[in-house]
């Protein structure tokens, strides 16, 4: 199907109302980006920040008249809309792009994660069979890819492990298949869950061994393996919390943490961890270590 985008060039301060707009005059959907190359990497808890320069695009039919749509979305700023830019969006597969480009990594020696579309490499090895669905956790990104490879590494055999923050289910999984006899994954988002138990059932795995709930429901069992690969300000305040469900000799792996961050998220937890020597990959760290006490 054939789409227009109508996109704007504007600043924090109009970027939400522009939004608003767009949607009122039709738009199937709209995308905030950044128009200046100025990072956020990790918001404020509560936050929902802009950019400076924002670019905001609109999706719309293909067979919308844009003078009027131009029009209608002016009359809800009661004023005219700036720099607009109408494009024709290439008519793609968009699915199919995204598939095509989604390729099996290697985690561990004998760990790899595979989209569910593709036949595994090593058919020998841990296949972690994987379809992201609408949340995080392909193994792509290097805070993932460096908690996979932790998990590669460890004794899991026989052990119980928290996916805290479990997103598409993708570590939880991971430690049952390499060995972990039973896990419980936790999201604040049900769309995640959802994902989470897809994937387990892709992957062969009961759904007793991998019961997912939301943090309110979720029972207060003590894990030997705790995996919470989230962001620096979640983990310094959810550090009590993630520590009582570790087990005292237990293990526990973080991540989500940028290299600048690591030592802050480290002191929060130091009282109670015995830290492993980081792991750093593309400017991401993983914190690892011991439950002491």
């Amino acid at each position: 199907m054939p789409w227009l985008q109508l996109r704007i060039d504007t600043d924090r301060a109009q970027a939400e109302k522009i939004e608003d707009a767009l949607l009122f005059a039709g738009a199937v959907s709209v995308t905030l980006q950044d128009n200046a190359d100025q990072p956020i990497l990790e918001p404020g808890l509560g936050e929902t920040p802009l950019w400076d320069q924002t670019r905001v695009t609109g999706l719309f039919d293909a067979e919308v008249d844009t003078s009027v749509t131009e029009a209608k979305a002016a009359s809800f700023l009661c004023e005219l809309l700036p720099n607009t830019r109408w494009e024709q969006l290439e008519d793609k597969d968009w699915e199919r792009e995204w598939m095509d480009h989604y390729k099996p990594i290697q985690c561990g020696d004998n760990l790899w994660i595979c989209p569910s579309w593709c036949e595994p490499p090593h058919p020998e090895a841990v296949n972690l069979l994987l379809d992201p669905g609408l949340a995080f956790g392909t193994g792509t990104h290097p805070t993932t890819f460096l908690c996979l490879r932790w998990l590669a590494r460890e004794a899991l055999r026989g052990k119980s492990a928290i996916d805290f923050g479990c997103g598409s289910g993708i570590l939880g999984i991971g430690a049952l298949l390499l060995g972990a006899e039973h896990a419980i994954g936790t999201d604040i988002d049900p769309q995640a869950l959802l994902a989470s138990r897809d994937n387990a059932v892709r992957n062969g795995i009961d759904p007793q061994r991998f019961p997912v709930y939301l943090p309110e429901q979720m029972p207060q069992e003590h894990a030997d393996v705790m995996l919470a690969n989230i962001l620096a300000g979640p983990l310094v305040e959810l550090s009590s919390q993630l520590i009582a469900l570790t087990k005292i000799g237990g293990r526990i792996c973080l991540s989500g943490i940028l290299t600048s961050q690591a030592e802050q998220v480290k002191s929060a937890y130091a009282e109670n961890i015995d830290f492993d020597e980081n792991g750093e990959h593309e400017g991401w760290v993983r914190l690892s270590g011991t439950r002491i006490c």
